[in-house]
């Protein structure tokens, strides 16, 4: 079998999982050939049932990620990689992904409850993300296409203190940036009366979470969403974002 995950990665990967309790963990290869299928799946986009045979049932590593989903794990999975994140400042943008027509229908007017909604690139998904001064992934957070980037910044902003924050104009919102215990770095909005100054050369920097954006829609399961849940998207979303900071 081709492995499409570096060994180094897996060994990383493995010695999350076995502080895991819950899940069943005695057999490597199996559990290596588990986590090459959700790979295989972030890569390719490909529908479950059409999983190559070699990675097993379709039926059961579906379970067994929805499983995992449910449990919180792939989250706990992203949180165990952010590992000494350079916080002398941190980015927070958002970004419009193109949800399919299989998205929908999860269950009754639970469109916006699964972060679906309709924008201006039609049947959308918007992903709202923080990262370090290095374009590592801190927080993210899903919402339906058409919601304005500032009603999660207070979620993404969390805990974050003695930062620079940098963001672009929609972010310049007074009930957001007076409430801050970071000092902020953002374009004035041009209605502005008194626009606040920032670093215009610092502002450039902000190119690192359009690079983590890149990254992450390299994989065809991110940048089109399929999966009619917004859980199991987001497990996606952390499952690729934990590899970012692996590299």
């Amino acid at each position: 079998m081709h492995y499409l995950i570096k060994d180094t990665d897996f060994s990383k990967i493995l010695k999350f999982l076995v502080t895991v309790k819950g899940i069943h963990k005695r057999n490597i290869k199996r559990i290596r050939r588990f986590i090459e299928a959700i790979y295989y799946m972030c890569k390719g986009g490909c529908q479950w049932r059409l999983l190559p045979i070699y990675y097993g049932d379709w039926r059961a590593i579906h379970k067994r990620f929805k499983e995992w989903s449910d449990k919180g794990i792939w989250e706990k999975f992203f949180e165990s990689f952010k590992e000494d994140p350079d916080m002398e400042w941190v980015m927070i943008d958002s970004t419009i992904v193109r949800a399919h027509a299989c998205s929908a229908g999860y269950g009754k007017d639970s469109q916006d409850k699964e972060a679906l909604g309709r924008s201006k690139g039609g049947f959308t998904t918007k992903i709202h993300a923080i990262v370090d001064a290095l374009g590592n992934p801190l927080k993210l957070v899903l919402t339906a296409g058409q919601r304005h980037d500032i009603t999660q910044a207070n979620v993404l902003m969390e805990n974050i203190k003695g930062s620079l924050l940098m963001g672009d104009k929609s972010y310049d919102v007074d009930h957001f940036t007076q409430d801050l215990d970071v000092s902020p770095c953002i374009p004035p909005r041009a209605n502005r009366k008194n626009p606040r100054s920032y670093d215009e050369f610092l502002y450039e920097s902000r190119s690192a979470i359009e690079c983590f954006f890149g990254k992450i829609k390299h994989f065809r399961r991110i940048f089109s969403r399929f999966d009619k849940s917004a859980k199991s998207y987001l497990s996606f979303l952390h499952f690729v974002s934990s590899f970012i900071w692996m590299r």
